[in-house]
């Protein structure tokens, strides 16, 4: 079994941009995102779930309709707590349940979950950028102080960027994301989005913190739902998503 793992592993060496593991704290040089081949499928794949979630589509196509759904996915919840429940429903539904079973069977009990946890962070770099924009891998520490290539560094995310809400990307991203990795795949994942300058740090194999103070973050001054939740009011000190 474990040779099977360490083979999949090399398999990921075929892929250059896999091999580029750069440290925690270091500046990686900005690359822009060429699409592959298979983003559309990706896009259209992940917006179908959504809308079949949601019960709603957009009219406009692609990227920006998928924002569209997103942003009544969390209208549509009563609390950030169900919006949270509803996308790792969405997660779940993009894979077959005998292989997210099987994973944690098979795969997360080698090496104390290290291999794992590298195999999901080389899976996201391969296969979300059309979602989250260029991103890379990095080393980032472990609980035991051991220092492993488990981390993907997001240079400026695309869906943050684009959505421009922090409600938006903790209930429908970060939040649910780390629920869906550590319960359905059984790798703990941290999520760090930095709304200065769009970034975000995937810690694969780091469990979240129980007091997260991510939930205390205003939201970005251009949130469609703060902005109008000032226009409401009248009152331009109103910072705060609802959905925050």
């Amino acid at each position: 079994m474990l040779q099977n793992s360490l083979r999949a592993m090399h398999d990921f060496s075929r892929y250059p941009e896999l091999n580029q593991v750069e440290q925690v704290g270091i500046a990686a040089p900005k690359s822009e995102y060429k699409p592959g081949v298979f983003d559309d499928l990706f896009l259209n794949l992940f917006r179908n779930k959504l809308v079949q979630e949601v019960g709603w589509d957009s009219e406009k196509p692609g990227y920006d309709g998928l924002i569209e759904v997103a942003n009544r996915l969390m209208m549509k919840g009563t609390t950030n707590t169900a919006t949270v429940e509803a996308a790792v429903r969405i997660l779940r539904s993009l894979f077959p349940p005998y292989l997210l079973e099987l994973y944690k069977m098979l795969i997360v009990p080698i090496g104390g979950g290290k291999i794992a946890a590298m195999m999901v962070a080389r899976v996201t770099v391969l296969t979300c950028q059309w979602l989250m924009g260029p991103c890379k891998l990095n080393s980032v520490d472990l609980p035991d102080g051991i220092s492993c290539s488990s981390g993907v560094y997001v240079e400026r995310c695309k869906y943050l960027e684009e959505s421009k809400c922090v409600g938006i990307c903790t209930n429908t991203c970060k939040f649910p994301t780390q629920s869906f990795f550590k319960d359905h795949m059984g790798v703990p994942l941290l999520m760090e989005p930095n709304f200065g300058d769009y970034s975000c740090q995937f810690k694969f194999g780091v469990l979240p913190p129980l007091d997260d103070t991510i939930v205390k973050e205003p939201c970005l001054e251009a949130c469609p739902n703060a902005s109008q939740r000032r226009t409401v009011a009248r009152n331009i000190d109103i910072t705060a998503c609802p959905k925050t």
